[in-house]
Protein backbone atom coordinates (compact mmCIF):
# COMPACT_ATOMS: atom_id res chain seq x y z
CA UNK A 1 0.00 0.00 0.00
CA UNK A 2 1.31 3.06 -0.92
CA UNK A 3 2.13 6.11 1.16
CA UNK A 4 -1.09 8.17 0.85
CA UNK A 5 -3.00 4.93 0.42
CA UNK A 6 -2.08 4.22 3.78
CA UNK A 7 -2.55 7.58 5.46
CA UNK A 8 -6.29 7.25 3.81
CA UNK A 9 -6.71 3.31 5.72
CA UNK A 10 -4.97 4.46 8.31
CA UNK A 11 -7.61 7.76 9.18
CA UNK A 12 -10.39 5.56 8.14
CA UNK A 13 -9.47 2.96 10.78
CA UNK A 14 -8.76 5.81 13.40
CA UNK A 15 -12.14 7.84 12.85
CA UNK A 16 -13.94 3.76 12.73
CA UNK A 17 -12.03 3.47 16.75
CA UNK A 18 -13.51 7.45 17.52
CA UNK A 19 -17.27 6.12 17.30
CA UNK A 20 -17.02 2.75 19.22
CA UNK A 21 -17.85 4.02 22.25
CA UNK A 22 -17.30 1.23 24.53
CA UNK A 23 -13.46 1.91 23.79
CA UNK A 24 -13.81 5.55 24.40
CA UNK A 25 -15.73 5.01 27.47
CA UNK A 26 -12.93 2.45 29.02
CA UNK A 27 -10.01 5.25 30.30
CA UNK A 28 -13.10 7.18 32.24
CA UNK A 29 -12.93 3.41 34.01
CA UNK A 30 -9.25 4.07 34.56
CA UNK A 31 -9.73 7.95 36.41
CA UNK A 32 -12.33 6.46 38.20
CA UNK A 33 -10.28 4.06 40.19
CA UNK A 34 -7.42 6.38 40.74
CA UNK A 35 -5.34 4.89 37.74
CA UNK A 36 -5.45 8.02 35.43
CA UNK A 37 -1.65 8.10 36.51
CA UNK A 38 -1.08 5.41 33.64
CA UNK A 39 -2.51 7.32 31.09
CA UNK A 40 0.29 10.10 31.97
CA UNK A 41 -0.52 13.78 31.59
CA UNK A 42 -1.07 13.84 27.98
CA UNK A 43 -4.67 12.77 28.67
CA UNK A 44 -7.08 14.37 31.06
CA UNK A 45 -10.52 13.74 32.28
CA UNK A 46 -13.10 16.12 31.69
CA UNK A 47 -16.45 16.41 34.46
CA UNK A 48 -19.20 18.44 32.67
CA UNK A 49 -23.06 18.67 33.03
CA UNK A 50 -25.31 17.48 30.52
CA UNK A 51 -27.07 20.85 28.81
CA UNK A 52 -30.37 19.55 28.98
CA UNK A 53 -30.75 16.89 31.84
CA UNK A 54 -28.05 18.80 34.31
CA UNK A 55 -26.52 15.20 35.12
CA UNK A 56 -22.99 14.63 35.29
CA UNK A 57 -20.76 13.56 32.33
CA UNK A 58 -17.26 12.50 31.99
CA UNK A 59 -15.26 12.07 28.91
CA UNK A 60 -11.17 12.02 28.41
CA UNK A 61 -9.56 13.73 25.85
CA UNK A 62 -5.94 14.18 24.91
CA UNK A 63 -4.07 17.21 25.89
CA UNK A 64 -2.63 19.36 22.96
CA UNK A 65 -1.56 21.61 25.07
CA UNK A 66 -0.41 22.61 28.39
CA UNK A 67 1.13 26.43 28.26
CA UNK A 68 1.02 27.28 31.56
CA UNK A 69 0.59 25.32 34.68
CA UNK A 70 -2.98 26.22 34.91
CA UNK A 71 -4.24 26.17 31.79
CA UNK A 72 -5.18 22.90 29.94
CA UNK A 73 -5.52 23.50 25.85
CA UNK A 74 -7.96 20.38 23.97
CA UNK A 75 -9.72 20.17 21.02
CA UNK A 76 -12.88 18.58 19.76
CA UNK A 77 -11.73 15.79 17.34
CA UNK A 78 -15.67 15.58 16.84
CA UNK A 79 -16.01 19.23 15.64
CA UNK A 80 -19.21 20.83 16.90
CA UNK A 81 -21.06 17.65 17.23
CA UNK A 82 -19.77 16.60 20.16
CA UNK A 83 -21.85 16.10 23.18
CA UNK A 84 -19.19 17.09 25.55
CA UNK A 85 -18.43 20.58 23.46
CA UNK A 86 -21.86 20.99 23.38
CA UNK A 87 -22.44 21.29 26.96
CA UNK A 88 -19.54 23.09 27.62
CA UNK A 89 -20.77 25.98 25.33
CA UNK A 90 -23.60 25.87 27.33
CA UNK A 91 -22.11 25.49 30.43
CA UNK A 92 -18.48 26.43 30.82
CA UNK A 93 -17.91 25.75 34.31
CA UNK A 94 -16.12 22.03 34.67
CA UNK A 95 -13.71 19.91 36.68
CA UNK A 96 -10.52 18.08 35.20
CA UNK A 97 -8.57 15.54 36.53
CA UNK A 98 -4.95 14.90 34.71
CA UNK A 99 -2.21 11.97 35.10
CA UNK A 100 -4.39 11.07 38.24
CA UNK A 101 -4.36 13.62 40.50
CA UNK A 102 -7.37 15.17 42.52
CA UNK A 103 -9.93 16.61 40.20
CA UNK A 104 -10.09 20.42 40.50
CA UNK A 105 -12.87 22.87 39.40
CA UNK A 106 -11.91 25.02 36.13
CA UNK A 107 -13.59 26.99 32.93
CA UNK A 108 -14.06 26.58 29.56
CA UNK A 109 -13.00 29.07 26.84
CA UNK A 110 -13.24 28.49 22.91
CA UNK A 111 -9.84 29.53 21.40
CA UNK A 112 -10.21 32.39 18.64
CA UNK A 113 -9.20 31.02 15.46
CA UNK A 114 -5.59 32.72 16.04
CA UNK A 115 -4.98 30.94 19.19
CA UNK A 116 -6.60 27.59 18.07
CA UNK A 117 -3.60 28.12 15.12
CA UNK A 118 -1.35 28.45 17.00
CA UNK A 119 -2.17 25.96 19.61
CA UNK A 120 -2.27 23.61 17.07
CA UNK A 121 0.93 24.65 15.12
CA UNK A 122 2.57 24.16 18.56
CA UNK A 123 1.32 20.22 18.98
CA UNK A 124 2.10 19.53 15.36
CA UNK A 125 5.94 21.01 16.15
CA UNK A 126 6.40 18.75 19.51
CA UNK A 127 4.68 15.44 18.13
CA UNK A 128 5.04 15.73 14.66
CA UNK A 129 4.11 12.27 13.88
CA UNK A 130 1.04 11.98 16.21
CA UNK A 131 0.02 14.99 14.53
CA UNK A 132 0.11 13.51 10.96
CA UNK A 133 -2.00 11.00 12.07
CA UNK A 134 -4.55 12.54 14.41
CA UNK A 135 -5.10 15.28 11.31
CA UNK A 136 -6.01 12.45 9.22
CA UNK A 137 -8.69 10.60 11.29
CA UNK A 138 -9.91 14.44 12.02
CA UNK A 139 -10.00 14.92 8.42
CA UNK A 140 -11.98 11.65 8.33
CA UNK A 141 -14.12 12.12 11.36
CA UNK A 142 -15.32 15.60 10.24
CA UNK A 143 -15.09 15.58 7.02
CA UNK A 144 -12.94 18.70 6.12
CA UNK A 145 -9.43 19.28 5.51
CA UNK A 146 -7.83 20.52 8.91
CA UNK A 147 -4.75 22.83 9.24
CA UNK A 148 -2.94 24.99 11.57
CA UNK A 149 -4.19 28.27 9.59
CA UNK A 150 -7.66 28.97 9.81
CA UNK A 151 -8.66 25.71 11.30
CA UNK A 152 -11.95 24.75 11.49
CA UNK A 153 -11.52 22.44 14.47
CA UNK A 154 -13.02 23.65 17.95
CA UNK A 155 -9.94 24.33 20.00
CA UNK A 156 -10.52 24.92 23.91
CA UNK A 157 -9.13 26.08 26.77
CA UNK A 158 -9.08 24.88 30.24
CA UNK A 159 -8.08 27.29 32.76
CA UNK A 160 -8.22 26.00 36.55
CA UNK A 161 -9.64 28.36 39.02
CA UNK A 162 -7.12 30.58 40.50
CA UNK A 163 -7.55 28.93 44.27
CA UNK A 164 -7.41 25.44 42.86
CA UNK A 165 -3.50 23.66 43.71
CA UNK A 166 -2.09 22.82 40.28
CA UNK A 167 -1.92 19.35 39.28
CA UNK A 168 1.84 18.63 38.28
Amino acid sequence: MSGPARATAIGRWGAALLRNRALMRAPILLYRARLGFLLGSRLLMLEHLGRNSGVVRHVVLEVIGHPAPDVYVIASGFGERAQWYRNLMANPRVRISVAGHNTAPATARRLPTAEADSALADYARRHPRAWAKFKNVLENTLGITISEQDTALPVLELRLDPRTPVPS
